[in-house]
């Protein structure tokens, strides 16, 4: 397939992108004449909540016949256009450069680490084994942001991956955060995940980052459910009187805006992780995207310029080429900040500028670790590009 770039020059598209209304009666014949004839080693379908979630999947599975196809629901979708909302997008990996082999993981509260670890394996090895002569590989994961399994799936899944690096969003369901699923073929479904190995001709870049500055103010989860991602109290406070408190704001004026807005994180090494605050519940309680527990140090982030920030990384992603694709999955408080910030049209321009599709997630995976408020991806590169040996993070 060949696309006219934003500089009007014909440019062949390697990895080859596609988007529609949700309302589109024939979405999966539209998004296939844009992607054009393949062959195809994977399909990837990122679903509004809008679209009709009980034909779609039926009729992409017709439509790319014997092509796997991957897929889950989103906070809001990232096209052509930039951040979007209400469409599906879809990006192909065409068979003339990568192969692609999936596991299926059908129920995350049945879950068996060394089992999983251990099929990964051997799904590795057959790679390898079968396309020695395809040098580079990933792996993504789509999962159901609302199982509260994340954490400890990726790190089952980082068992067996070894050195393969992997990056990957947690379905999302606009900010209702009611019904999340996960495509796998011609079937959705909740609590479950996909994962898809990738062996390809083309040099990738896995990469994970976000524009929190660390403070020095810090606070104690002091009384918690972790099975439920529920923190009560803070400093021996109520939870959310006790976080408004820290950050300023009245508490019964918290709102996912406040949360992006102060995002809460947790040290690890050299780095802060964010454990981002879903939603206050009439209670006082607050609940988390990621796991939590009773004595975790909770550090107060303050968010530095995203325009700017998301500029740089995406500039640096273009050293020493620009990528034929870049797939991300944007976490939705960075959506929701820029929404509040009024900076929507700027980042939807970097976004479009840079060619970067996929989806706004309940939470992203990076490594062996699940993690939110950040823009996680993988860079795909023309064949024959010399990438530094240094990945960025």
């Amino acid at each position: 397939m060949r696309i006219f770039g934003a500089s009007g020059v014909v440019r062949d598209a390697i990895v080859p992108s596609a988007s529609t209304a949700a309302s589109d009666p024939n979405a999966a014949e539209t998004l296939s004449r844009q992607l054009g004839p393949g062959p195809f080693s994977l399909i990837m379908l990122f679903m509004s909540p809008a679209a009709d979630l009980e034909r779609l999947p039926t009729d992409a599975a017709r439509v790319f016949a014997g092509v796997p196809i991957v897929g889950c629901t989103t906070a809001g979708e990232i096209s052509g256009a930039g951040y979007d909302e209400g469409t599906v997008v879809a990006l192909a990996l065409p068979s003339e450069f990568f192969r692609v082999d999936t596991v299926t993981i059908p129920d995350l509260m049945r879950l068996d680490p060394p089992a999983l670890a251990a099929a990964i394996v051997r799904k590795r090895v057959a790679m390898s084994q079968q396309y020695p002569e395809l040098a580079h590989e990933f792996a993504m994961l789509l999962v159901d942001g609302l199982s509260q399994k994340e954490d400890e799936l990726t790190s089952a899944l980082a068992a067996g991956l070894g050195a393969m690096p992997m990056l990957g969003g947690s379905a999302g369901d606009g900010t209702r955060y009611a019904r999340t699923f996960v495509l796998d073929g011609d079937r959705l479904s909740r609590n479950a995940a996909v994962l898809a190995l990738v062996r390809t001709e083309c040099p990738v870049r896995v990469f994970n980052f976000d524009h929190l500055i660390p403070t020095e103010r810090r606070m104690v989860v002091t009384e918690a459910d972790p099975r439920r991602r529920v923190v009560r109290q803070i400093n021996a406070e109520p939870a959310a009187r006790e976080y408004a408190r820290l950050v300023g704001k009245d508490p019964q004026q918290l709102s996912p805006f406040t949360f992006a807005a102060h995002p809460v994180a947790v040290r690890m090494g050299a780095r802060h992780h964010v454990r981002a605050i879903r939603q206050v519940m009439e209670n006082g309680d607050l609940v988390f995207f990621s796991a939590i527990d009773e004595g975790v140090v909770l550090t107060i982030t303050e968010p530095a310029d995203m325009v700017g920030q998301l500029k740089r990384e995406l500039a640096g992603l273009c050293m020493p080429e620009r990528p034929t694709a870049i797939l991300a999955f944007d976490c939705i408080l960075r959506r929701l900040e820029a929404e509040e910030k009024q900076v929507v049209g700027r980042v939807s321009g970097l976004l479009r500028r840079y060619g970067v599709v996929g989806f706004s997630t309940y939470g992203e995976q990076f490594g062996p670790m699940h993690v939110n408020q950040t823009m996680t991806g993988v860079a795909i590169y023309p064949p024959g590009t010399v990438l530094p040996e240094k990945v960025s993070e």
